[in-house]
């Protein structure tokens, strides 16, 4: 019998009809080799890490809630009485401060700037005064009078305290500061210099004019110059207040305009969505800035005017008629150095004549005067302010023409006669002429004083309270619209 291919297989392993033939795999052989190393497990690889979501500021936050707050009605009701509290609230502070700062300008223009300009005019007037005292006592001689030796002596006193006075009020290191240490130092030697001249010249030695000259050289060259230079300075701070007290304070008057305009579309809008005419809140707020917004207005408005009024009619005028007796002070001094030079000091014109420095240093200082004297009365405003300078101003021509008659004199020779005119021996002297100058000139300076005094303070006082009233009325204004906007709010509850 024929015997089929894999006839010997087992029967269990006899492949089904028609299923693939799986082949045969050849038997594993053993070699005798080393067995392979083994290779380290592999490191596992961590999970990429998620996308970070970019930090987001507190603004941003914010702005996103507001957005979304603003979807809905009640959050569109809070935004908006947040921004009309806050535009009121801002409104308020800043009128506060603006009109606390020009209040505090008024007041100095009234209690600092314009005293201590009065002080410096004070310190140059009296060191003038004592200039021409000293020169009318050397020229008096053993006849000076005790008055005459006690007015030099009173005006060195008021420089003095005059200097120390301002001092005490100026900044330490400023100009003002350096110009009044230059004079309180300048003074003692001038006044040295003055008591070497006249006890030479009671001693009958002629050296004493030298002495005297020195003296006068000093003040006319250095200390006048310093005290002129300190007016100037104090003038120019006082120019500086006046300008800030009398700023407009634009930045409050911008934001009370803006705060009304969003009050105003506040009710407008309550009132076309609720049909309601008044919303009593909003209305209190409304009615609490135009309050401070017209009171604003207004009391700049007449402290302004207060404050014009005291410059054009007060420290114009004082300053003219500073210069008048300045240039009254300086003629008188002049005309004394004449007797006592006696021709010594010339001066060189410009069509090259010379002639005695004193007698055209007293001719230009009474022109200066008589100019000075034109302008103070078209600055007088009334009729007590005006006639003091017109008294000046005759008094000022009759000396003119007394002291023609000593120059006459002392042109011919005749000395003694001109020192009469001048000093007070002859009938009519110049003295008398230019005493009463300088008391019609002290009158008008007093009665310009209180007439700056009076309007600087009633432009000072129409800033009274407000600064105060503008922040009461401010908050007032903010809790208004707080409420006003609150009632709203209520109603979607």
């Amino acid at each position: 019998m024929t015997q089929t291919p894999n006839s010997s297989a087992p029967p269990g392993n006899t492949p089904a009809p028609g299923a693939p033939t799986m082949p045969s795999v050849p038997p594993q052989q053993h070699h005798p080799t080393h067995s392979p190393t083994p290779t380290p497990p592999a490191t596992p690889t961590p999970p990429p890490a998620p996308p970070t979501t970019p930090r987001r500021t507190a603004f941003a936050e914010g702005f996103d809630q507001l957005r979304a707050a603003a979807t809905t009605e009640p959050g569109r009701l809070r935004i908006i009485g947040a921004l009309l509290a806050l535009l009121v609230v801002a409104f308020g502070s800043i009128a506060a401060w603006q009109m606390t700062d020009r209040a505090a300008a008024a007041d100095d223009v009234l209690n600092r700037s314009q005293p201590l300009t009065s002080d410096a005019a004070d310190i140059y007037r009296s060191l003038a005064d004592a200039n021409t005292a000293a020169a009318s006592g050397y020229l008096a001689g053993l006849q000076e009078k005790p008055a005459m030796r006690e007015g030099y002596e009173r005006d060195i006193r008021t420089a003095a305290a005059k200097l120390v006075t301002a001092a005490a009020n100026s900044e330490s290191g400023s100009t003002s500061a350096k110009t009044i240490a230059e004079l309180s130092r300048l003074l003692p030697e001038y006044k040295g210099l003055v008591e070497t001249a006249r006890a030479n010249n009671r001693q009958g030695f002629p050296v004493g004019g030298a002495y005297l000259r020195a003296a006068n050289e000093m003040m006319q060259q250095r200390m006048l110059p310093a005290a002129q230079k300190l007016h100037e300075t104090e003038n120019e701070r006082l120019r500086e207040d006046y300008a800030d007290a009398k700023s407009f304070p634009w930045a409050a008057a911008g934001l009370g305009v803006l705060a009304l305009a969003a009050l105003v579309w506040a009710q407008r809008r309550n009132y076309r969505r609720t049909n309601r005419v008044l919303n009593h809140g909003l209305v209190t707020a409304t009615a609490a800035s135009t309050i401070v917004l017209l009171w604003l207005a207004v009391g700049h408005v007449v402290a302004r005017s207060g404050l014009t009024d005291s410059y054009d009619h007060g420290v114009r005028s004082l300053n003219v008629l500073h210069e008048a007796r300045i240039a009254s002070l300086t003629a008188r001094s002049d005309e004394n150095l004449t007797l006592v030079r006696r021709g010594a000091d010339t001066r060189t014109l410009p069509d090259d004549k010379v002639v005695d420095a004193y007698e055209w240093g007293y001719d230009k200082e009474i022109d200066a005067l008589a100019k000075a004297l034109v302008r103070a009365e078209d600055l007088a405003d009334d009729t007590a302010g005006r006639k003091p300078v017109r008294d000046a101003n005759g008094f000022m021509k009759v000396w003119k023409d007394r002291h023609g008659l000593a120059r006459e004199d002392n042109d011919s020779g005749n000395y003694q006669a001109a020192r009469d005119r001048v000093i007070g021996a002859a009938k009519e002297p110049t003295s008398v002429c230019f005493d009463n100058v300088d008391k019609a000139l002290a009158t008008a300076l007093t009665h310009e004083q209180t007439e700056f005094r009076q309007a600087a303070s009633d432009g000072r006082d129409s800033l009274t309270g407000l600064p105060t009233g503008a922040a009461v009325l401010a908050v007032l204004g903010a809790a208004g619209a707080v409420l006003g906007i609150g009632r709203r709010l209520s109603e979607y509850r």
